[in-house]
């Protein structure tokens, strides 16, 4: 998940796909895309994966632009790129138990870091990613803060307002994790600035339920049920908050975006 598209300025066309990306549309906001380059293909097939981990749902199709991207690509950048996508991928259908792939999001992450040089725009990325599988796969905190560190340095170098939120959001996490209320706060709250600023709806209502965690009564009731608007309005996406804004409390379980 990277900032692409936030910064369009006068692309109209990605303009009209960030547009549609951040209002949960990534199937319609992929058909705006011809994949008849390697940048565009990429891109197309990073919408569809997306797709797959706030819904559920299209991994075939997922699967086959990816290997669309895979077959264009010709530089290591873009094999770096794609290979990237591949793991987030399998790493998408591991932590939402749809079939176990960590072996091969490990090895397709591997791949990327071996063809993306570090101080490269797409390392933030990698790195960010290299993060998730290490905190929800590996079960490894102190591996994961360095990545995600790594991650929000490069984001903040490149200036990618998109990906700072979800750095800003998983070291968060691990702070809540670890006890430390004030810097988890701060972390939430930067995340959803970031993503309301960025007018990215379809991340917003995930972060108001993770500020909320932070937060006391009434104020915490006040995050959920904004969240639970959003959540509503956006037909049930992402579909694995349904859990956290279940009236129980939640299960454990990663912060997927």
């Amino acid at each position: 998940m990277s900032g692409n598209g936030t910064t369009a300025g006068d692309d109209p066309l990605q303009t009209a796909v960030w547009r549609l990306r951040s209002r949960a549309c990534w199937a319609d906001a992929a058909a705006l895309l011809l994949p008849d380059t390697p940048a565009a293909a990429l891109q197309r097939a990073s919408l569809l994966v997306e797709r797959c981990l706030y819904t559920e749902q299209g991994w075939e199709e997922a699967e086959d632009a990816l290997r669309t991207a895979e077959a264009l690509a010709h530089s290591d950048d873009e094999r770096g790129a794609a290979a990237c996508e591949r793991g987030y991928l399998a790493y998408a259908a591991t932590v939402l138990a749809v079939r176990d792939r960590a072996d091969e999001a490990r090895a397709a992450l591997g791949r990327a870091a071996a063809l993306i040089p570090p101080g490269a725009a797409q390392r933030a990325l990698l790195d960010f990613r290299r993060g998730l599988l290490a905190e929800n796969l590996a079960r490894s905190p102190q591996a994961a803060r360095a990545a995600y560190r790594r991650a929000h340095a490069g984001a903040t170098a490149q200036s990618d307002p998109l990906l700072l939120s979800f750095t800003w959001r998983h070291l968060a996490g691990l702070a809540l994790r670890d006890g430390e209320l004030a810097e988890a706060r701060h972390g939430f709250t930067e995340s959803l600035r970031i993503r309301e600023e960025l007018g990215y709806l379809v991340g917003t209502a995930p972060a108001l339920v993770s500020l909320a965690d932070t937060e006391t009564e009434p104020e915490a009731a006040r995050l959920r049920e904004e969240a639970r608007r959003l959540f509503r309005l956006l037909g049930g996406v992402p579909t694995w908050l349904a859990r956290q804004l279940a009236p129980s409390p939640p299960a454990a379980g990663a912060a997927t975006a």
